[in-house]
């Protein structure tokens, strides 16, 4: 006995009211009960729908769904991980390689300039307005296309509402950054890494929040083929 459109529509407000959010997650769930419930069904055709649903879902322990959301939530991360190690390694080639070693020159001679700390501080004001512009103008482009498609998917989410979080780790060292001592600025050792620690985290929040987003649909459409807006 199969499931009706009906039954398998009511699976999905199930996981709904169990909070499971994205859709991605909710259709691998779906999926996993029907196929719980049409197993029970062939051994005990008598029982109700509510009563096999009930008991499939007993089988994820006094938790519910909490370990599938982390699972899930795991491997998306990982998958986000993934684009933006591709993404930042392909800045250490031709010729992007050329536009990296040009930005840390910037860096390394306005800190070689005078006074490192006010300087870095210049920086770090620029690269954070700009980081705040995007994280913004990105939620907002996340709110409209959930509007469109009335679906969360998970991956979705990191790419428009995560990616701002590169600029609290570039954020959590300004404290550090304005303790930098002023002769520090005559250490070619300390400008070397201290300009290439600003390359990096440069990069990566332009990765984050410009280029990965740009690429949106067709990430989105490789890790969804059901994906569409």
């Amino acid at each position: 006995m199969k499931l009706t459109e009906s039954q398998i529509q009511d699976l999905y407000v199930f996981t709904r009211q169990h909070y499971v959010e994205h859709y991605d997650l909710q259709t691998e769930l779906v999926d996993h009960l029907a196929n719980d419930i049409e197993a029970q069904w062939q051994v005990r055709p008598e029982l109700s729908f509510e009563d096999a649903k009930n008991r499939a879902f007993k089988k994820f322990g006094i938790f519910g769904f909490m370990d599938a959301i982390e699972q899930k939530g795991k491997a998306m991360n990982k998958r986000y991980r993934g684009y933006l190690w591709a993404e930042l390694k392909t800045w250490l080639q031709l010729p992007q390689v050329l536009a990296t070693i040009a930005l840390y020159l910037v860096f390394y001679v306005s800190f070689s300039l005078g006074d490192i700390a006010t300087i870095a501080l210049i920086f770090f004001g620029i690269i954070s307005i700009w980081c705040a512009f995007k994280s913004i103008q990105l939620n907002r482009q996340f709110r409209r296309r959930k509007e469109v498609s009335n679906k969360k998917w998970m991956l979705e989410e990191m790419i428009f509402r995560q990616a701002g979080s590169t600029m609290f780790v570039f954020m959590s060292q300004l404290y550090n950054v304005y303790k930098i001592p002023e002769h520090f600025g005559d250490n070619a050792y300390f400008l070397f890494l201290f300009s290439l620690g600003f390359t990096a985290l440069t990069l990566i929040n332009y990765i984050s929040l410009e280029v990965i987003p740009s690429k949106a649909e067709k990430l989105l459409n490789e890790t969804y083929p059901e994906f569409s807006l």
